[in-house]
């Protein structure tokens, strides 16, 4: 559905897009991650065809951005990081006021602002002043927008920038629900674990340069090679640790309080003869449990030495 081939984007001295190689099918999630001025904004500019690139090629629904432009933006919702409003409209007013731009005519144009409106669950305020809503549910009208002519990849920047926990908590599961729906979409962040239960995929920019790209589950996988365990022992800890230290599938054994923390060789799968090694020692276990890989964590483990 999108595929992008060595995209590059200059501005003078600086490469605000260096290469960014990206293919998505139908249905995927894409978490676009990193610091303001990554290159976030400007990669799905270019995609959107809102931006020419310097280099590089992109295919939308198999359609170039350079030989078919205007239909690429009919099958594209980009949903800027800020977007005016009109504050003298209802929302509903607005909505249909959108879909006629849409060329959305006749009876059916209210029809489908208000299966929008349902869809981001904002059915209750569509006679309410465009002015009167929060930022959360200003969001949500925006979204509402961007679906009105059925778009098949979307491109969100920053949706839930300045959102509070409850409107971010809606905004993920909105997005669940159009992967559910195989919308293709792209969702930029710089905050790593606000996407982390939504995407399929995940990307990683900074400096205009790819860190990352990969799906979720590889990314985990990857991420459990330096798989470590949390271990507590009643006492004599240092003994413990020292034990083992000495064992061929352990690469490394540090403390931090009561916890003994081991980290295992990439090649070691099977540790369950750890636990049975330190009772026959003589040490009571009162934990023993492998640290909990997220995608926060995931994303350290494997960008680790690639930002220098």
């Amino acid at each position: 559905m999108i595929e992008t081939i060595k995209l590059t984007k200059r501005y003078g001295d600086l490469i605000a897009a260096n290469e960014i190689t990206i293919s998505l099918k139908e249905g995927d999630v894409f978490g676009f991650i990193g610091p303001n001025g990554s290159g976030k904004t400007t990669t799905m500019r270019m995609i959107a065809t809102l931006l020419n690139p310097d280099y590089g090629e992109c295919y939308v629904c198999g359609k170039s951005i350079y030989t078919n432009p205007e239909e690429i933006r009919r099958l594209v919702g980009y949903m800027p990081d800020f977007f005016g409003v009109y504050d003298d409209m209802t929302v509903i007013e607005y909505l249909e006021f959108f879909a006629s731009t849409y060329r959305i005519k006749g009876a059916g144009r209210r029809k489908i602002c208000e299966e929008k409106l349902e869809l981001v669950d904002m059915g209750f305020k569509r006679d309410a002043m465009v002015s009167q809503l929060s930022r959360g549910q200003t969001q949500r009208i925006g979204l509402a927008r961007t679906l009105l002519h059925d778009p098949q990849v979307l491109l969100l920047d920053e949706p839930a920038s300045g959102l509070d926990p409850r409107a971010r908590i809606d905004m993920r599961k909105l997005l669940r629900r159009l992967g559910e729906m195989k919308k293709t979409v792209i969702v930029s962040s710089h905050i790593l674990p606000e996407l982390a239960d939504v995407c399929t995929r995940v990307g990683v920019i900074e400096k205009g340069h790819m860190l990352v790209d990969d799906y979720v589950a590889d990314v985990m996988k990857k991420a459990r090679a330096a798989l470590m365990l949390e271990i507590k022992v009643s006492e004599n800890q240092e003994r413990a640790a020292a034990l083992l230290e000495q064992q061929d599938g352990v690469n490394k054994v540090s403390m931090e309080s009561d916890t003994i923390f081991v980290t295992l060789k990439p090649e070691a799968e099977d540790y369950t003869l750890l636990p049975t090694l330190l009772i026959e020692n003589g040490f009571r276990i009162k934990q023993f449990r492998e640290e909990e890989v997220n995608l926060e964590t995931a994303f350290m483990e494997l960008t680790k030495g690639m930002q220098q």
